[in-house]
Parts: structure tokens; C-alpha cells; sequence
């Protein structure tokens, strides 16, 4: 365990750093040869011979018993090598009021084992002390505050239970960082093999992907996995996308392709084929010199939240950067003090409802080195307050990067345990409702040629028709797939274009819906190739009863009829008004042909549309649909159209 002030420099084994009282350079003990022994240990311990220096040690206190100096010193070799139980028992034996800080260092230690009462106790009786060291007393202070949270939660620990995935996913290595499709059938995580070297390093403790398909023994990544570091991934929705993290700097090459910017950059791949494609740097404005790690992608395809660092301090905080609209990521953005803090904040996750932010930091009051905490998106687009997490998701130990499931129950995290197979495990539990994020669904559909029934490659987008504001944009995959997330309440406009195809338009409402991600929707959308005499219904375009007034709702449409005349300036089309039968022959000709000019003009006026490439007509009744032989089909006929004149 490695502390947070002064441990390593062994500030507190100097006679100024902690007496109170005693004369400066002497000792509690005047027993020369227990002097000279400990004199050998602290030699002993600068040059790192631990075991040598604890029985240097051992003889001055056989010589002297009360030697507190000894005691002391004894206590900081047990923190270099991880024995903490012994470091305790030591630091015991050196509480005096002539060593004050022997009391905050016992305090500490009792800290990160989980003793809080006992380090409560301690770190009240240091800041009691008039002459204390400011800084140590900031840190004990924050100390006193973690203790008495850490005592609180076991005394009121949340109903849960974190169980081992098992062997398909831990084994005796170190698993953590998982990520996964949002229908759950990829789940991908980053093993660590300590056995082997990492390249470019003289350490060992090698990283590389693994992936579980379909709940399956899990396998490695072979387009991925070099014999460099790799982890960290972040999937697409659809599980066809990925960034992840990969140490690849000036002078020490990944994949072959020698484009580092610092000590760790994040890549980006493609799922093509089944497998994935050669990693591409994401390049500035995303990396730098600094090390860049721990993507996490937002559902709606459009902010990537990251961590950046400096290699020199291990402190990271986490940043966001946003794709703006000539589809490069802009200057990342430093979140604001209600998640970053002056220590060390990492392994960001943003829950698809884009919402809910999860992430860890040892620079908040929390249960040990580091905790996991959340914070929720408020109305005006700022981050709320972190809340920490509680026991037993947190512990007096490290825990790692908490995902959620798109279903919002369940969360899956690293962290060491006894009931582990190795070192780090990744764990699944159920969420209490406390800090579940809102609940989503997911549209799962398929693109395709309505000529030939051939699967197409499609970008798509979907809208919030009241806030006219982009809620998604993706792409369908080279088997027409494509997946994303939404919340409930709302109505959505979904749009899907690709070139020399005309674009497709629907909508459908979760208003007054509670989300069910074991309901997604499904849709099947056929591409209508661009010909002469082809039309597609303008879904979204909406009027109230009885009038040609273009609602408010219909401008997100309007725009992407705009955009499909811009991309093909060749086209001639007509806009199309159509009624059912019901009420006056003559009112339904006026009120359809005013429909279709009402989209007319839209057009030229909003999007500079020439009118000699436009037309409209009033069709009436004339070109039912469906018989209008209910109120449902009755609907259906009452449409507005485009349709291809001339190309």
C-alpha cells in the first residue's frame, strides 16, 4: 500500500519532522549500542535490504525496549513491503506525545485496512495536538472524514451482494475495464498477464483483449492484442464500433504504425467482416504528449468522455470532447469540479440513457484507496454532485470501473476479492434503485435494398420530435444491422439515407411508456433506389385537423427533405398532398393541394431550393392507400409525399 504524504519519504523518522519536545538530534533511548544498531537499519533500509534492516531493528530494541525511534522506523519497512498488520503493531509501540505524527501515521495505516474506529480514534488524537505540520493536518482531517464515512457504511451496508462472474470471464490473472454491446452479446474486458513483458518497458505486466460472445468462454482478440499494452475498450451500441486505449508513443511503436502523440493514446476500430480493422490513432484534438486512457462513448454517437493525465503525477481527470458537425471531435473539455477533484479521477463510464456518469476518484470522502462514485446530468447540462456509491460496491480496497447493463439492473465492476480467482476479478450485482440510472429500451433493425432485398449499409438518426434536437446518429453495418438505445418519454423521428437511395422516414412514441429493454423495438426499413416515378411518404410531416399550417414538429423532416435535394441537384420532384374521403370533396382538394404547397414553400424559402426542381399537387382522395374502411386506414391515407420526377 502506498500512503498518501510522507510514507515513502520517510518524513517521519526524522528527529524535526516529529518531535515535540525531545532536544534536537537525540533519541528516547540514550542505550548507545541500540543507537548504533538503528543507525544500520535506516542505512539498511535506504539501500532497500528490508529484511536486514527489520533485524538491525529487532537487535535495538532487544536492547532497548522503549526505543520509540525503533519501533518507528520498524513500522515503515512493513509499509515497503506490504505488511501492513505488522506496520500496525509497530506504530503502536511508538505513540508518545514527544512523536506526534506517529499517531497520524497509525491513523492512516488503520485507514487503509479497514480499521475505522480505530483510525478514527487516532486521527483525532494527532489534530488534537497544537504544533502539528499543516499539510499533514489537511490530510488527516479528509482522513478523519473517509474514517468516519467508512464506519457508517458497514454499520448501514446497501442490500447487495457483488458475485463472481466465473471462470468464463476471471481467471488467475487480473480482468477489469469491461465494456459491452447494448444488447449484451459481446462483452469485452482487459486481462492483464503478469508473466510477460509489456514492449518498450522493462516491467512486466502485459495487457490484452478478451471477449465473451453470447455468455461463452471468452478468447482473445487477435486483430487487436499486440505485444504491446491494449485495454480499456469502449463499444459502439452495436457493438460494431470500439475505442480503447493502447501505449504506443514516438519511440515505441503499435500495430506496426508509429503515430503515438504520448505515453498512451486512444484508437479507434471497426468491426468489418466479423473482425476487427487496424487500429487508427484518433489523433489530436483527443490525444497529446500526456497520456490519454479509459474511453467511454456515448450511445448517441456524439461526446467521447476520456481520462487525460501526465505521466509524471499518475493524477487524472476526466475530459469530454463532442463530434461537431464536420464529424471531427472538437477540443476536449475538462469536466467540472463536481467530478475532477486534485487528485486522481479515472475509468469514466456514461450509461446509454447519457445521463448517468460512473467513475472513480481518491480525491472524495469515500471507504478506501479508491472509490466509485456517480453523478447525474442536470436540466441545464451540468453534472450534479458525486455520490459515492456505499458499501459493499465500495470497500477499504480498490474498485475499478463500474458499467452498467442497458437494462439499468445490473452493474459489473472490477475489484479484489477473497472469493477471486487471481488478483483483479470483475464482479456482476443488482442495482438498488438508488443509483440506477434512468430505464432505456433499444430499436434493433435492419436496412435494406427494396428492389433487390439486398442488405445495405445506411447512416440513420433519430429525433426527439418535441425538442426537434438529435437524440442519435449511427450507421447500420455491412449486413444492414444497426442498434441504439433510447429512454422512455418520448416521441422519436427516425431518419435513414444513403446515397443514391431515397431517404426513409418514420416515427413512433414512448410517450406515457415505461422503457423495457426486454421489449426492444424492431424495425425493418427498405431504401427505395432513386428513380423516376418512385415516392416515399413524408411520415413526419404533421398538420393540425383541418388546416395547412405546418406544426412546429415538422421541421426536423423538412430539413432532411432539404438535404436529400442538396445532395442530389439533379433530382425533380413533386410534393404530393393526400386526404381520406372523409367530409366536403371540394374542402379536401384546397386543404390537400395547400398541404403540399405549405412543403413547397418550406422548401425554397428555408433551404434555397430552386423552383424549377419543385412542383406540388393536391391529390384529395384519389390515391388511397388502403380502403378507407376505418379510422386507422382512414389515418393512413391522410399523407403527405415526394415523388421523383426527373432525375
Amino acid at each position: 500500500m502506498k500512503h498518501f504524504l510522507f510514507s515513502v519519504l520517510l518524513l517521519f523518522i526524522s528527529t524535526c519532522s516529529f518531535s515535540q519536545s525531545l532536544p534536537p538530534g537525540t533519541y528516547t533511548s540514550t542505550n548507545k549500542k541500540a543507537i548504533s544498531l538503528f543507525e544500520e537499519g535506516k542505512k539498511l533500509l535506504d539501500a532497500r535490504s528490508y529484511e536486514k534492516a527489520i533485524s538491525k531493528l529487532n537487535d535495538a530494541i532487544g536492547k532497548d525496549p522503549n526505543f520509540m525511534e525503533a519501533y518507528a522506523l520498524m513500522g515503515f519497512v512493513y509499509i515497503e513491503i506490504n505488511d501492513n498488520t505488522k506496520a500496525i503493531e509497530s506504530f503502536k509501540k511508538a505513540l508518545s506525545p514527544y512523536y506526534v505524527n506517529n499517531y497520524y501515521q497509525l491513523g492512516e495505516l488503520q485507514f487503509y485496512t479497514g480499521e475505522y474506529s480505530s483510525a478514527k480514534a487516532n486521527l483525532e488524537k494527532y489534530l488534537s495536538f497544537p504544533r502539528i505540520n499543516p499539510s499533514v493536518k489537511e490530510q488527516a482531517e479528509f482522513l478523519l472524514k473517509c474514517a468516519k464515512f467508512g464506519e457508517a457504511q458497514l454499520a448501514s451496508p446497501l442490500p447487495i451482494k457483488p458475485i463472481n462472474m466465473g471462470s468464463t470471464i476471471n481467471s488467475a490473472n487480473s480482468e477489469y475495464l469491461p465494456s459491452f454491446s447494448a444488447d449484451m452479446k459481446y462483452f469485452i474486458f482487459t486481462r492483464q498477464f503478469l508473466d510477460q513483458m509489456n514492449c518498450g518497458s522493462k516491467e512486466k505486466g502485459q495487457e490484452d483483449f478478451y471477449i465473451s460472445i453470447d455468455g461463452k468462454e471468452s478468447i482473445p482478440i487477435p486483430e487487436l492484442n499486440s505485444s504491446c499494452n491494449e485495454g480499456a475498450p469502449s463499444l459502439s451500441v452495436g457493438g460494431d464500433f470500439m475505442f480503447f486505449a493502447a501505449c504506443a508513443d514516438r519511440s515505441n511503436a503499435y500495430m506496426g504504425d508509429n503515430t503515438g502523440y504520448g505515453s498512451c493514446d486512444i484508437f479507434f476500430s471497426q468491426k468489418v467482416g466479423g473482425k476487427w480493422s487496424k487500429p487508427q490513432n484518433v489523433g489530436p484534438p483527443i490525444n497529446t504528449a500526456n497520456w490519454e486512457t479509459q474511453p467511454s462513448f456515448s450511445s448517441d454517437g456524439k461526446t467521447l468522455y476520456f481520462v487525460r493525465g501526465s505521466s509524471r503525477t499518475l493524477i487524472g481527470d476526466i475530459y469530454y470532447s463532442e463530434i461537431g458537425e464536420d464529424g471531427k471531435f472538437k477540443e476536449p473539455i475538462k469536466l467540472g469540479d463536481n467530478i475532477n477533484t486534485a487528485k486522481s479521477e479515472q475509468s469514466v463510464f456514461i450509461h446509454p440513457d447519457n445521463s448517468t456518469l460512473y467513475f472513480t476518484s481518491n480525491g472524495r470522502v469515500g471507504m478506501g484507496r479508491t472509490d466509485i462514485y456517480l453523478s447525474r446530468r442536470q436540466a441545464d447540462g451540468s453534472w450534479g454532485e458525486a455520490i459515492n456509491l456505499g458499501y459493499p460496491i465500495n470497500t477499504v480496497g480498490q474498485e475499478f470501473k463500474l458499467i452498467i447493463g442497458p437494462e439499468s439492473k445490473f452493474g459489473y465492476f472490477s475489484t479484489e476479492r477473497p472469493d477471486g480467482y487471481g488478483a483483479m476479478d470483475i464482479y456482476k450485482f443488482e442495482l438498488p434503485e438508488s443509483i440506477r440510472p434512468e430505464k432505456i429500451t433499444y430499436v434493433k433493425g435492419l436496412t435494406y435494398n427494396a428492389k433487390t432485398k439486398a442488405p445495405l449499409d445506411a447512416s440513420f438518426e433519430l429525433i426527439d420530435l418535441e425538442t426537434q434536437q438529435s437524440v442519435t446518429k449511427a450507421f447500420s453495418n455491412s449486413s444492414g444491422e444497426f442498434l441504439v438505445t433510447l429512454t422512455s418519454n418520448h416521441n422519436y423521428l427516425v431518419n435513414v439515407s444513403k446515397p443514391g437511395f431515397l431517404f426513409y422516414s418514420d416515427n413512433f412514441s414512448l410517450k406515457d411508456k415505461e422503457a423495457d429493454y426486454n421489449k426492444p423495438y424492431q424495425l425493418e426499413i427498405p431504401l427505395q433506389p432513386i428513380d423516376t416515378g418512385y415516392t416515399i411518404e413524408l411520415k413526419n410531416v404533421f398538420f393540425d385537423v383541418n388546416k395547412w399550417d405546418l406544426k412546429p414538429e415538422s421541421k426536423a423532416e423538412l430539413e432532411k427533405v432539404v438535404a436529400f435535394l442538396k445532395a442530389n441537384p439533379g433530382l425533380k420532384v413533386e410534393f404530393g398532398g393526400h386526404t381520406d374521403n372523409s367530409g366536403d370533396k371540394a374542402f379536401n382538394k384546397t386543404l390537400s393541394t395547400n398541404r403540399a404547397r405549405a412543403v413547397y414553400d418550406y422548401v425554397i424559402q428555408n433551404g434555397g431550393i430552386a423552383s424549377t426542381r419543385l412542383s406540388y399537387k393536391g391529390y384529395s382522395d384519389t390515391k388511397p392507400k388502403v380502403p378507407n374502411d376505418s379510422p386507422e386506414n382512414k389515418a393512413k391515407n391522410r399523407r403527405t409525399e415526394l415523388k421523383v420526377l426527373g432525375k
